[in-house]
């Protein structure tokens, strides 16, 4: 198997970021929001804004894109692998990249990431990494209600 390499988000990468978004955003919803609450990412104003403003870190496999990250200033967002490709390791190669960004841009600063209150297996990886539970609220996401984690890494780098 080919190892994961990541790089830079360019703008030739939006098609296959878009597509991966858009195939796993209904997982990540399973247990956490109604359904309907998707929506294809260039389609959702709000969120396709927020894409854009984040830095943001693609996985590839020789040529082709498996999974982005993006963070902005010291929150983590965007984490998504493509369906097909999850269980690899992919994730956590992406979460431990943008760890290790922020460490650099933001030394010493608590690092925050919210999850949807259903999604356990984002919330074991990233509690695999030392996240930990800071709060639990009721938000929404396109006009259902949700239950959302913030959890944040605290570290000493």
């Amino acid at each position: 198997m080919t190892v994961i390499q990541i790089r830079d988000y360019e703008e030739p990468d939006w098609p296959r970021s878009r597509e991966i978004h858009d195939l796993a955003r209904p997982v990540e919803l399973e247990g956490s929001c109604d359904p309907h609450a998707f929506v294809p990412l260039a389609d959702d104003k709000d969120d396709l804004t927020q894409f854009l403003e984040a830095k943001k870190f693609v996985a590839h496999r020789d040529d082709r894109i498996v999974g982005f990250v993006g963070t902005e200033a010291t929150d983590i967002g965007w984490l998504y692998v493509d369906p097909a490709e999850t269980r690899q390791g992919i994730g956590r190669i992406l979460l431990q990249h943008a760890i290790d960004h922020i460490h650099a841009t933001a030394p010493g600063k608590p690092i925050s990431v919210y999850v949807l209150g259903g999604n356990i297996p984002a919330q074991t990886l990233y509690r695999s990494e030392g996240f930990s539970l800071v709060r639990e609220f009721q938000s929404e996401n396109n006009g259902y209600p949700c239950a959302v984690q913030e959890l944040k890494l605290v570290t000493n780098r």
